[in-house]
Order: structure tokens, then sequence, then C-alpha cells
């Protein structure tokens, strides 16, 4: 769908995995294994400088793609409880807040 930025709240087990979400006033279920990466920020676009020697998050940041379901077992587009929803996810170091980054359609969690 596409590239945005949009605040969501994200409950997280003791090792930091995201178990669920709330976006948009839903709540959501994570049903498949998280995977996690990082990313380079762009801060040559930033009007604020890092200072040197600064810690982690300064040049790159955490993203987490996870595939939801709704918790009363349906999406607002009317997908069956089976289909999940799947959603890259970044996490600001510094203040822990969530943003939503990317919804992608046709994503399906792969089994094993």
């Amino acid at each position: 769908m596409g590239m945005f930025s949009e605040s969501v709240d994200v409950a997280c087990a003791p090792d930091g995995q995201p178990v669920s979400l709330t976006w948009s006033r839903r709540s959501y279920t994570v049903c498949a294994e998280p995977v996690r990466w990082y990313e380079r920020r762009q801060w040559w676009d930033e009007v604020s400088r890092a200072p040197l020697g600064s810690g982690q998050g300064v040049v790159d940041h955490e993203i987490w793609r996870v595939q939801v379901l709704p918790v009363d077992g349906r999406e607002r587009t009317g997908r069956e409880q089976d289909e999940p929803l799947t959603l890259d996810l970044t996490r600001h170091i510094g203040s822990g807040r969530w943003r939503l980054l990317r919804i992608h359609d046709g994503l399906r969690p792969t089994t094993a």
C-alpha cells in the first residue's frame, strides 16, 4: 500500500518483541514470528546534528515487520481471520515511541 508514518501503541514481550498493537482505535495481535532489522536514517536531511560519539539509534533505527490479526476477528476491509495484515513498525530508541511505516498487501506468513 505504501509508506507513511503514523503513531501506534505497541505492547512487547520482555525481550522487546511486539506481541500486540493498537492502531486507528483497533486492537491487533501478532500472529507470526516478527522480523527485526535496522535501517539507516536520513540524518543528512535532519535539522539537528548528532554530537560526535553519540550512541545507538543516532544513525540507524529499528524496524519490525509484524503480521497481525484484528482482535475482533475481522479487519476493516472484511478480510477473513486467516488472512493477516503485514505491517512495518519502527521504534524510536530514545523515546520508545512506535510508528507505523508501511502496510503490505498480499504478504502472508511463511510456515516451516
